[in-house]
């Protein structure tokens, strides 16, 4: 059996947040794993604030909406039953949710997922109309709404779990939905009775992404009426689309710039391969509401050339080509541009990914020439320039002084 060092100490650390003022060290000591500096690899982990701490760290890297972390504790003895909640939103525009029974990952959800969702719908809309945000049934908010740019850990512990689902990662005890929907509602309710001024800031965000889903909402309808871009007619322009027609011999190849996307026609098999040049650095979807997603030139190319549509209009079966390559410079802008677009397609078309449908090209940095008899090597590293460059010295091969090797953009 080979054990991950870094499955085991993620899952590690995620109990050590469960599991408050938990001590957990990992330590690897087989020889041949060690770090970048050559040492044994050894972590700890204790957190004496709990899943507040997990909280924290899940929103390090992002801007908070309010200062304060919801957190609170509730426990039913009748049921066996104890409930830890954590929570605050960030200034982002991503659900992040993690839900965990008896310290095992839910991730599927289950009845203590759901109770937390009712509570918290219900608890926002009451305080928006208290405060006088929205005035009539019609300006409820959703729970989508409320959830935008929410970070919440629910650990709830029971003595008799029952684990539904394919993966049994999803909670299925009645009980366990009203006792968190009841725990949600008298702690969480009270903190927004004592907390205006930070609970405004909620609703406000809630709000805001309400009027981004009305106008996302009338932009999809605009593009139907317009033979929509998102239901795939009318190719875009820069794509240089392939010969044959069945999906699962097709491959798209979306490379970065004109340039590039120059190069890549020239020696592609049209028959069977797609182009489709993006324009440089595409909009961050992470950081940006749907309705500006949806009114971006790069981002509607690609919707269009995939055919599928996004998120409740998403449909596998209009998917036009079966490998989506994404094809970048080795470089760190490279890079940063394969990290956009695979968010853009995990948010919007989550299951091209899940399904194995995306690929990552990976370019080479270096082109090497022997003299004599046209040989080319290509190498990936430094480190596999210099072996390769050894290899064929030792070997007698010539390697010409002017263009013997070549470094590609990265």
């Amino acid at each position: 059996t080979d054990f991950s060092f870094e499955v085991l100490s993620t899952r590690f650390r995620e109990m050590a947040f469960l599991n408050k003022g938990l001590t957990i060290t990992l330590r690897d000591e087989r020889p041949s794993h060690v770090d970048e500096k050559g040492e044994q690899l050894n972590v700890r982990y204790c957190y004496e604030g709990g899943i507040v701490d997990f909280v924290k760290h899940l929103n390090t890297t992002k801007g908070v909406t309010h200062k304060s972390i919801i957190a609170f504790e509730s426990e039913d003895i009748k049921h066996k039953m104890s409930l830890e909640v954590a929570m605050q939103w960030n200034t982002g525009f991503s659900e992040s949710v993690y839900t965990f029974a008896n310290t095992i990952n839910t991730q599927e959800g289950g009845t203590h997922e759901e109770g937390f969702r009712t509570a918290l719908t219900s608890l926002v809309n009451k305080f928006a109309e208290e405060w006088g945000y929205i005035r009539r049934k019609e300006d409820r908010l959703t729970g989508d709404d409320i959830r935008e740019g929410l970070t919440a850990i629910i650990s709830i512990k029971i003595a008799e779990p029952q684990f539904e689902g394919q993966t049994k990662t999803k909670l299925g005890n009645t009980e366990a939905k009203s006792f968190t929907q009841k725990a949600l509602n008298d702690a969480v309710g009270e903190w927004f009775e004592k907390n205006p001024t930070e609970g405004k800031e909620i609703v406000r965000k809630a709000i805001d992404a309400a009027t981004a889903r009305i106008a996302a909402r009338k932009a999809r309808d605009l593009s139907r009426s317009r033979k929509g871009l998102l239901e795939g007619r009318g190719m875009p322009g820069k794509l240089a689309d392939c010969q044959w027609t069945e999906p699962e011999k097709c491959e798209l190849y979306i490379v970065e710039g004109d340039s590039a996307g120059g190069s890549t026609k020239g020696g592609r098999d049209s028959r069977y391969q797609a182009v489709l040049p993006i324009r440089g650095k595409i909009l961050n979807v992470e950081k940006a509401r749907i309705d500006r997603v949806l009114q971006n030139n790069e981002v509607q190319a690609l919707i269009t050339a995939l055919g599928t549509g996004i998120h409740d209009d998403f449909d596998i079966a209009k998917l036009r080509y079966h490998k989506v390559i994404l094809m970048a410079d080795a470089d760190v802008d490279g890079q940063h541009i394969r990290t956009l677009l695979l968010t853009l397609l995990f948010r919007f078309m989550r299951p091209l990914i899940e399904q194995g449908y995306v690929y990552l090209a990976q370019p080479p940095l270096y082109k090497i020439k022997w003299g004599g008899k046209e040989l080319v090597q290509y190498a990936f590293s430094d480190k596999e320039r210099d072996g390769l460059i050894q290899i064929g010295l030792d070997a007698g091969k010539r390697l010409p002084k002017e263009d013997g090797i070549q470094r590609f953009k990265g």
